[in-house]
């Protein structure tokens, strides 16, 4: 374990982050078993000759705050971690959590307001800085893909610490023609969209900001979508387990939403007026990842999958939408759950979750390992 400690926490520090002498990063945790990996990234900032900060947290002490949270509260919180984050240069969270509806039972209107005041602050995180976020492999998260957690751990790691750079060169021509791509349309399983990217850059995420990695993200013009989505993956969300999520969609805006629990997801929605728009669409390719296991850093890089996602678009890649909300909803689209195409001008780029086109072929998960 401790070399692959070391190993994640370089890559994390000197990968990642690009972390040169001098720079301050701002190291954030939860929980206690991820405390080996966060002395090693200490250890590899000091190596890199940068200055480290840290903060630690507990979710369930975190819930305690939420359930009596005010206004005036939040916003005086909000103005300090701003000020912290504004000094910072970079920024890793390590995220254990070894429960993961601990918020379940938090009102829906106090994580809006959390949500709704802190958002300046995750902005000048994303916006301004080298960042990156993991979660650390515990009992909860093997539980949650269904495996032991010795071979959960193994997963993790090999998720984790595979060839990013492999993966970012064969990105490249998917980014070239999502670049060059007005139309998208996507089909599958009670689900049939349409939408333009044009003049929208697309980005490639290959162990930059998250780990694991594995997409290219680009965003719709904002008032371009229509049509309706049926996910096929399950959310947690506000510390609740959203499932059969459909959306109607006119001119770019959810206008009907549906889950197994309507009046939860209507309210998230109703969380300002860019909640209801879309702010990301990304492919995920991660080779390992295969199956969902309710853990959004996950399950947005499940291969064959893609995710469409209502709420705040990236500086990187931006259609004009503001929003507290980021909801990275996604679809898989391999024949075992479906299957789906999405094609792009007219011209099928993805079927089945596999892609089609010869310059694309480097992104289909034997050629990733």
């Amino acid at each position: 374990m401790e070399q692959r400690i070391e190993k994640l926490a370089k890559l994390l520090v000197n990968y990642s982050c690009r972390l040169q002498p001098k720079e301050k990063i701002l190291i954030e945790y939860t929980g206690t078993e991820c405390e080996p990996l966060i002395r090693q990234i200490v250890k590899e900032v000091y190596i890199a000759g940068g200055y480290p900060y840290v903060n630690g947290a507990n979710r369930r002490i975190s819930r305690e705050i939420l359930l009596g949270a005010s206004d005036e509260q939040l916003k005086f919180r909000a103005e300090y971690e701003m000020a912290q984050m504004k000094g910072m240069d970079a920024y890793i969270a390590v995220r254990e959590d070894g429960n993961v509806s601990e918020y379940a039972d938090v009102p829906a209107a106090n994580l809006s307001l959390y949500e709704r005041i802190m958002s300046p602050v995750l902005d000048e995180r994303v916006d301004h800085t080298k960042w990156v976020i993991l979660r650390y492999p515990n009992g909860s998260m093997a539980q949650l893909a269904q495996m032991s957690q010795e071979a959960f751990e193994d997963f993790f790691f090999d998720v984790c610490t595979l060839d990013y750079g492999k993966m970012a060169r064969a990105m490249d021509p998917l980014v070239d023609l999502m670049n060059h791509t007005d139309k998208v349309h996507i089909l599958g399983p009670d689900t049939d969209l349409t939408f333009s990217i044009a003049g929208i850059p697309a980005v490639k995420c290959a162990g930059e900001c998250n780990i694991p990695d594995g997409e290219v993200y680009t965003a719709p013009v904002r008032e371009s979508m229509n049509g309706h989505i049926h996910y096929n993956t399950r959310s947690l969300e506000a510390g609740f387990v959203f499932s059969d999520i459909r959306f109607d969609i006119e001119n770019g805006k959810i206008v009907k939403a549906a889950a197994n629990d309507d009046e939860r997801i209507n309210h998230i929605l109703d969380t300002d007026e860019g909640a209801r728009y879309f702010g990301e669409f990304s492919f995920g390719l991660n080779p390992y990842v295969q199956e969902p296991m309710l853990d959004t850093l996950f399950d947005e890089k499940i291969n064959g999958s893609f995710h469409l996602t209502p709420g705040m678009c990236y500086e990187d890649a931006p259609n004009g939408n503001k929003s507290a909300v980021h909801w990275d909803l996604v679809m898989i689209q391999r024949p075992e759950h479906g299957g789906g195409e999405i094609w792009f001008d007219d011209k099928l780029v993805r079927k089945d979750g596999r892609f089609v086109l010869s310059e694309l072929e480097g992104l289909n998960p034997e050629n990733l390992k």
